[in-house]
């Protein structure tokens, strides 16, 4: 009967994660500990990176818009997940608009981890095959254009994804998910959603087309001017930024396939659930690490700092 009519109520019951008694308390505390650290390593490395005038490179502060969407990320997700998980399934309740907004920041970071990616390798390319004009095209300006043009893509299509969803009527009112997404969103409709699947999946080749064919094409190219050139400093280089940028966009990709992969399994939906909350939380806690362990003047610059302070503990001693 309540299929056949429009829900007016504007609260949802949203599934969580669904967990053994025993397993609650571990649970948390590993969720706890990962959002603490991504919180800590990402601003962290913001801060050091925008203190730090000799890290005021475009490599570097194009990596700020990462750090920045990874925190966006993760608090659009975990602080939500850990209030409801000890709740009972029957009192897990969130309210529509909070839901369309939960669905928008998630969507919006999924497409941002593609599209500064993206800009992120073209910074790659221009500075391995054109580094004699990379000072002149890598500006202040064109590092700002490039992050605004990330976000702002991004934030359009995410827009339109959302708003064809809301759109619609509600007949149902839970959602079967950890959290609020915008086939979740859909689906508590009993209208035609021919068009949201249609733009969905619009959506999600564009957005994938564009990103791993831009990135193959980048790194292609890379790979080419290195085997010319035959530079043991330029191949140097480029293996040091390169691979790091490489690694990152690989776990990203890898992260976000898992979940695709697992919707052709419908005996695997609690797997494929447990899939994509880690898709907002493995890559956020390692891209610190890579980028902070792998790039040489951030590890030094990481290294003089904690030097200093431990210095000034043993002199207050």
């Amino acid at each position: 009967m309540m299929e056949n009519q429009t829900v007016s109520t504007d609260f949802l019951l949203l599934e969580g994660i669904k967990l053994l008694p025993q397993s609650k308390v571990a649970t948390f505390t590993v969720l706890l500990l990962i959002y603490i650290f991504i919180l800590v390593s990402n601003i962290g490395l913001v801060v050091l990176i925008s203190l730090e005038r000799s890290l005021h490179q475009p490599m570097y502060l194009l990596f700020c818009n990462m750090g920045i969407n990874d925190v966006f990320g993760c608090t659009a997700l975990i602080p939500r997940l850990l209030s409801d998980l000890f709740l009972p399934y029957a009192e897990r309740y969130i309210h529509y608009i909070n839901c369309v907004i939960q669905a928008f920041c998630l969507h919006l970071y999924a497409s941002n981890c593609h599209t500064v990616l993206i800009i992120m390798a073209f910074d790659r390319y221009v500075a391995i095959c054109n580094p004699l004009r990379y000072a002149t095209i890598m500006t202040s300006k064109m590092v700002v254009k490039l992050s605004v043009s990330a976000w702002a893509v991004s934030f359009i299509l995410v827009l339109i994804l959302l708003s064809l969803s809301v759109r619609l009527s509600r007949c149902r009112a839970e959602i079967f998910h950890p959290f609020c997404d915008n086939a979740s969103l859909f689906k508590l409709s009993c209208e035609s959603v021919l068009i949201n699947n249609i733009y969905g999946l619009g959506y999600t080749v564009l957005l994938l087309g564009t990103s791993i064919g831009s990135v193959t094409l980048t790194y292609m190219k890379i790979a080419a001017v290195c085997v010319i050139s035959k530079s043991k400093v330029l191949n140097s280089r480029a293996l040091q930024t390169c691979v790091t940028h490489l690694a990152v966009y690989i776990i990203m990709l890898m992260s976000g396939s898992i979940i695709i992969i697992l919707h052709r399994f419908p005996h695997l939906s609690q797997e494929r659930k447990m899939s994509s909350i880690l898709f907002h939380v493995i890559p956020p806690a390692m891209n610190t690490v890579i980028y902070g362990l792998q790039i040489k003047a951030v590890r030094e610059k990481i290294l003089i700092m904690f030097l200093r302070k431990t210095m000034a503990v043993a002199d207050v001693k």
